[in-house]
């Protein structure tokens, strides 16, 4: 074992869209930074963010129920959708940015127009869609989302979902023509690619096996170099730790207070995916349903057209499992190595609490391919097993934490961020809407760990994202002119929306 001493400015730890994005921005804002990424896989962009392994939905609320619920006097809080819309927002501006630096070439590469659906079954369910509808269009965000329960208008906007289905059936659906399917695999890459043009190195087939801080305030990394099996120690001011499921493990090695009483719980998923060019192309949207009682947020069925390595493909899913897994290419003792003593009571408590998604799972788990089908009949009333094959998904961990709300134990479902009281280090947790609002949450970690940079940053990320810091729900004028112009970067053709 030889080891290796190497100073550097920032250490990213994975090479997934969190990792790109945040050494983009970096190298835009501090381009004299040295920047070292580490990944153990061959190459970029291969769990979590890999166009096979999440739903490449443009998470922007237009489409998921699940971010606008339903309040116990009836009416509809969109204030989460309305969040999320905006941090996509931001993602869209920076994109915008790079391709018209021309630091990104041809967006067709990682972003397509889509329309984005919701769809309902059954009068309660319509009854809570048409109040969301009503919620929504209100809102300039929103703005163009069109609603019926006309089975003619539907067959118009989803002839695959409506061909064979029960006449007397409730059915209702809203469409905006404003969403994108989004190549986060792709994207990744491309972005990576940029990065080693700027001069980061890029390791990958190197794995980092400790932290260390050392007195002088700097992390001691330890990287073993898969094919040599030589050890480096890598020394930086700063360590992102971007690894999807992975991030846990490494995060409880730095010690850090703010790494304490938090577990992770994987959830791995599979899609059903058509192998009929013909069927696939019947249908053109990104359609959600609504999940099943006990289901997981990130378990809500829905059918997608995707583009993926240049061709147009319909997934159905995803279908939740249970893997002891952190990631795809992880180890099965990944779970039980997560367990310490500061978060074990937490971890049992989120166990006692989540019987009914402990069931759910195992039924997942336990689901014949028959099963599968009769599922994507709900959405497809004809269609046929041997149309379509099963592709597993990525892995999620879903992190587990004590909470004011929820009390101890408590199972977050969306994406947090942890760092260090002195910023020298931060790590990515949770899962959806993840990559959709990667800029938005690199943002938040370039400001906790860098807050004496930000005030001579600022102009600059607001030349990279002009909405940073304005809620844009509450500048509609603004909106539109951000939305028409970064539409028009992206090639994203929105001739038939309404953006008045």
């Amino acid at each position: 074992m030889s080891s290796i001493q190497k100073k550097t400015d920032v250490i990213l730890i994975g090479a997934g869209v969190m990792s790109a994005t945040l050494g983009t921005l970096l190298k835009e804002l501090a381009p004299e930074w040295n920047i070292k990424m580490f990944e153990k896989l061959e190459k970029s962009g291969e769990e979590s963010s890999n166009e096979w392994n999440n739903a490449g939905t443009g998470h922007a609320a237009l489409c998921e129920l699940n971010y606008t619920s339903e309040k116990p006097d009836g009416s509809i809080d969109i204030s989460k959708a309305i969040s999320i819309n905006e941090q996509f927002q931001l993602s869209r501006q920076f994109w915008s940015f790079l391709v018209n630096k021309g630091l990104l070439k041809n967006p067709k590469d990682f972003i397509m127009p889509i329309p984005h659906m919701s769809m309902v079954m059954g009068e309660k369910n319509v009854a809570f869609l048409q109040k969301r509808f009503k919620a929504l269009s209100k809102n300039p965000l929103f703005s163009g989302m069109e609603y019926s329960e006309d089975p003619a208008k539907l067959k118009e906007w989803i002839p695959l979902i409506m061909d064979g289905r029960n006449p007397g059936e409730p059915i209702a659906a809203t469409k905006i023509d404003t969403g994108t399917d989004v190549n986060f695999g792709a994207l990744t890459r491309l972005l990576f690619d940029h990065l080693k043009t700027k001069g980061a190195e890029l390791h990958y087939k190197h794995m980092v096996k400790d932290m260390n801080k050392t007195s002088d305030g700097l992390w001691e990394v330890k990287v073993q170099n898969m094919d040599s099996g030589k050890t480096e120690i890598h020394t930086s001011k700063f360590v992102f730790i971007g690894g999807g499921g992975g991030s846990l493990p490494l995060l409880q090695k730095t010690g850090i207070p703010e790494s304490k009483h938090i577990g992770g719980f994987p959830v791995s998923g599979l899609f059903l995916v058509c192998n009929k060019p013909e069927i696939a192309e019947q249908h053109h949207a990104k359609v959600y349903g609504k999940a099943k009682v006990g289901a997981p947020p990130m378990s809500v069925p829905h059918l997608d057209t995707r583009y993926i390595a240049g061709k147009k493909t319909l997934l159905f899913g995803p279908f939740a499992g249970f893997s002891p897994k952190f990631l795809k290419t992880g180890s099965n003792l990944d779970l039980i190595g997560s367990v310490k003593p500061n978060n074990l009571m937490t971890m049992l408590a989120a166990g006692v609490k989540e019987m009914g998604l402990t069931r759910y799972l195992i039924q997942q788990v336990l689901l014949s391919n028959e099963k599968r089908i009769e599922e994507l009949r709900e959405f497809i009333p004809n269609a046929k097993s041997e149309d379509w094959d099963v592709v597993v998904a990525g892995q999620r961990v879903q992190v587990i934490k004590d909470t004011d709300a929820g009390g101890k134990g408590t199972l977050q479902f969306g994406t947090e961020v942890v760092t260090a009281s002195d910023g020298s280090i931060a790590a990515l947790l949770g899962a959806s809407p993840g990559a959709s609002t990667a800029v938005h949450v690199m943002l938040q970690v370039m400001n906790r760990c860098f807050p004496q940079h930000i005030k001579e940053w600022e102009p600059r990320i607001k030349e990279m994202v002009p909405s940073y810091g304005v809620s844009l729900s509450e500048k509609p004028e603004m909106f539109r002119e951000i939305h028409t112009s970064t539409a028009q970067t992206l090639g994203l053709d929105e001739k038939k929306a309404v953006l008045s």
